[in-house]
């Protein structure tokens, strides 16, 4: 599919408009920009992270020292279950003391994989977690994927058959879909030689196709005709095709 994924981005560019990169700078803030808030807005999720610099600080020894009455009100402005968020900022802060050092920006340092694995012991950070966090901090070209942008890309037609395509499953009499981390890896490789070797670029791509999955291109009932990019998806080709019989 030679330039569909530029293709792509660029639609979604035009109809999103240009993606805000997170706040947060380095591996610590980005694990805390991800733990921010539950089932909110990325406005409200900038309020409560915003809130934390300016009450706190983002730094382990910041947070591990600050009243617990101070935490949990700043927790509740991330919505619901503020004491499990303030629990979660101060396991964040105790894994950086005692496993970093209270230095995280040493993993930068180290080869990717281990970076991945140093990333996945905090909470809420599971691979596609880690490696969307190093993305950020600029250390690798190559693009995370999160479930609302593994289904666009699947739909468009990167990675094998299966997740994404009809939602969630049977594909087919007899035939059962392939796992989340298997079609991850396929689009992942799918991608390579296509997608382009800049970070910069490849965090919008990231964002723009996670909001595009939030939006328009949903698990149930996606709003195909409403697509920029119908026209360069298969899926969406045949699911507006249906709509205007």
């Amino acid at each position: 599919m030679p330039a569909v994924f530029l293709k792509l981005i660029a639609a979604l560019r035009r109809y999103h408009g240009e993606p805000k990169i997170p706040p947060a700078k380095g591996p610590f803030e980005l694990v805390i920009w991800e733990n921010a808030c539950y089932l909110l807005s990325e406005e409200l999720r900038l309020d409560a992270f915003e809130a934390l610099r300016r009450h706190v600080g983002l730094t382990p020894e910041a947070i591990r020292n600050a009243p617990d009455d101070v935490l949990f009100q700043l927790a509740s402005l991330g919505g619901m279950r503020p004491d499990v968020r303030v629990l979660r900022w101060r396991q964040i802060a105790r894994i950086t003391l005692e496993r970093f050092g209270g230095d995280l920006e040493q993993i930068l340092q180290w080869p990717y994989e281990n970076a991945c694995k140093g990333l996945r012991q905090y909470p809420n950070m599971g691979g596609p977690g880690a490696e969307k966090v190093l993305l950020f901090c600029g250390m690798t070209n190559e693009l995370p994927l999160e479930w609302n942008g593994v289904r666009v890309l699947t739909r468009v037609g990167y990675g094998n058959a299966g997740y994404g395509n009809v939602g969630y499953g049977k594909v087919g009499y007899g035939k059962t879909m392939r796992s989340y981390g298997e079609t991850c890896r396929s689009v992942q490789e799918s991608l390579r030689g296509e997608a382009p070797p800049d970070t910069l670029l490849l965090q919008k791509a990231y964002l723009l196709l996670r909001e595009h999955g939030k939006i328009l291109c949903r698990d149930k009932r996606p709003l195909c005709p409403a697509c920029p990019a119908v026209k360069l998806c298969g899926f969406g080709m045949a699911a507006s095709a249906r709509e205007n019989k």
